[in-house]
């Protein structure tokens, strides 16, 4: 088989020989654990759950999902830890429910900053409580120098990396990932990229190239694939692997760049009953990185 590619039943099949792979939401739920089989390596990805995966979903509800198919990492949607919508007490103990359970909160869902003092701060007072060292942002308009000026005050003030999040041709303010790079560059270094690859990919960028490209500011990935193509401004998300999209390209890209984040899976197909989908895309991920993964010398 051509390496370059590399099939989904391929990939499926090498995520079942490592034992990572769950295909129905009722099979063992330990074969999604985000720790390695014994004798495995240790996964060179920190893979994720998206939390807009889980938005219709209570906190508690989230955690016990997230703890059933033994996923250890998640970026927290704001229905799940509230970021800016209410007190910096509340997050901290919404936050907390999910360390309790022995998950890591590596980023938010995407927070709306305002050209504010005071908006601006209590969401940085929100993220500080909850422990957060990254927060996935955009903003609620068009920002113009001062903005960007206030928010760079911030990320130093609250040493917090923001991930600035592209949301494809509709978008306004960062359609692709090049529109946050080119943004960002005057500022500190601490205000850098989410890149979302299906949004990438509506947006006409190649989501590797991207990720090779941005590596120096890339603070946070949403993993997704999409049945449409460039320039499509409505979105038809797809399973990993099903869509349009080179994932095996996109997680050789990360892999390269050692990227040290959470690459996180978003899965959009369901919100009402997602576990079925976010368990067979994200044995999918961990087949692809088995698949990627340099043979060992017999």
């Amino acid at each position: 088989m051509d390496e370059s590619q590399l099939s989904r039943r391929e990939a499926i099949r090498k995520a079942a020989l490592a034992g990572l792979f769950l295909p129905l939401a009722a099979a063992v739920p330990s074969l999604l654990a985000e720790d390695p089989p014994p004798g495995a390596g240790a996964p060179a990805l920190r893979l994720g759950i998206v939390g807009y995966s889980l938005r219709k979903f209570s906190t508690d509800e989230a955690v016990a999902i997230l703890k059933e198919l033994h996923v250890t990492s998640t970026s927290v949607f704001r229905v799940h830890v509230p970021i800016g919508l209410s007190t910096p007490d509340v997050c901290r103990e919404m936050a907390q429910k999910f360390r309790s359970a022995g998950i890591s909160i590596a980023s938010t869902g995407v927070v709306y900053l305002k050209n504010s003092v005071g908006e601006m701060r209590q969401q940085f007072e929100c993220g500080r409580a909850a422990g957060l060292t990254t927060m996935t942002a955009s903003y609620a308009a068009p920002p113009d120098r001062d903005t960007f000026l206030l928010t760079e005050r911030f990320v130093r003030e609250y040493d917090m990396r923001l991930a600035f999040h592209n949301h494809g041709p509709e978008d306004k303010i960062f359609p692709s990932p090049y529109d946050v790079w080119d943004a960002v560059q005057p500022y500190d270094e601490r205000l850098g990229l989410c890149i979302d690859v299906g949004h990438s990919a509506r947006a006409g960028v190649d989501p590797a190239a991207a990720i090779l490209r941005c590596r120096a500011r890339l603070y946070d990935v949403h993993l997704k694939d999409t049945l449409v193509g460039a320039g499509v401004k409505k979105d038809i998300p797809a399973g990993l692997g099903f869509g349009r999209l080179d994932i095996r390209s996109i997680m050789a890209a990360l892999l390269q760049v050692k990227f040290p984040y959470q690459a996180g899976l978003e899965d959009e197909l369901d919100s009402t009953d997602p576990v079925p989908g976010v368990a067979q895309s994200f044995g999918y991920m961990r087949g692809m990185l088995a698949a990627l993964a340099p043979s060992s010398p017999s």
